[in-house]
């Protein structure tokens, strides 16, 4: 595990030991599991420690130029036969395989939060991406057990590209006062089987980065009917109210517990 600053080495690596001890108290996992998983991780701050490593996975916020600058710094560290996979749930894998000197050893590979529950792996390739690149890739996400599905370069891949244009549905709904927030979400939990309501999702996935995909994909995509932003969503986030991390979005929260609509 790579940061380039101790803190957030620290903050990852207390996350990753208390995900693990969660798993553990529940009696999800062995104990002998629980130690060789927390022994088999090197944490580092040294990008030379990465210079021998197969199979590089970043997680990188959603911001292109960061992700660019790292890709330039990793394609002198590593050695030339190592792949650089990104978890972006939203950025184009081919910007990031072109700027990383090696786009045929690149492939995306995003994971769904939280990564220790959720089964989905979805393994993205571009039309530079080696086929034998990709099978190892995707063998890798079988490996580590995960069930992987395989999608192009294209806007959000799967699940965002049909989940988050539904959101943004919701919300207009709501904008438009067609339906009240606690109505929208029951319906789609009673009438469609979905274990959460759109609205109280976007809450739980943090309006600011709702914002952010479609902010995105309008930019880059303004012809494309189903990219939209709503206005109340852009001026929930300027208020500062972003969901369940702010307290207040389209909900009150405490935690992680939703406790009424915010009126």
């Amino acid at each position: 595990a790579f940061e380039p600053e101790q803190q957030f080495l620290d903050k990852g690596r207390d996350r990753i030991e208390g995900s693990v001890n969660k798993l553990l108290a529940k009696g999800k996992i062995s104990q002998e599991l629980a130690d060789s998983t927390l022994g088999s991780i090197k944490y580092t701050t040294d990008p030379s420690d990465l210079s021998d490593t197969d199979f590089i996975v970043e997680a990188v916020i959603e911001n292109m130029d960061l992700k660019k600058d790292l890709y330039g710094s990793l394609g002198s560290v590593c050695k030339p036969e190592t792949i650089f996979a990104s978890n972006t749930s939203s950025l184009s894998i081919t910007e990031m395989a072109e700027i990383s000197g090696r786009a045929d050893k690149f492939v995306g590979v995003h994971f769904f939060n939280p990564v220790q529950l959720m089964k989905l792996v979805e393994v993205i390739k571009t039309d530079h991406t080696d086929p034998a690149v990709f099978d190892k890739a995707y063998a890798w996400v079988g490996d580590i057990g995960k069930v992987a599905v395989t999608c192009r370069d294209t806007p959000g891949f799967i699940v965002n590209r049909l989940l988050v244009p539904s959101l943004m549905q919701a919300i207009l709904m709501l904008e438009r006062g067609d339906a009240s927030c606690k109505d929208i979400d029951i319906s789609m939990k009673l009438g469609a089987g979905h274990p959460m309501g759109p609205l109280t999702l976007a809450d739980y996935v943090g309006l600011d980065t709702c914002l952010f995909i479609m902010q995105g994909w309008v930019e880059k995509y303004p012809n494309e009917p189903a990219f939209v932003m709503p206005k109340i969503l852009k001026d929930k986030v300027d208020a500062g109210d972003l969901g369940r991390k702010t307290g207040k979005g389209f909900y009150n929260w405490e935690g992680d517990k939703p406790v009424g609509p915010v009126e």
